[in-house]
């Protein structure tokens, strides 16, 4: 049996309907510097768009399916 690869598994969770949410790059260092819009919207959570990366992404966050 495969393990999970918990890199993924840190960045990437899937919802109940399956669908993979990621966080938004960009909220680490050099705030100050950013418009507090900006940060908003960074520290929201977005939807993964792309069918064929998030097929792979629950593949690897649950190999044994």
């Amino acid at each position: 049996m495969q393990k999970t690869k918990k890199s993924i598994a840190k960045r990437f969770k899937v919802t109940g309907t399956g669908k993979v949410v990621r966080r938004k790059p960009g909220k680490r260092h050099m705030l100050r510097n950013k418009n507090k819009k900006q940060l908003r919207r960074m520290g929201q959570s977005q939807l993964l768009d792309c069918k064929k990366m998030s097929r792979s992404i629950k593949q690897a966050m649950s190999p044994g399916l």
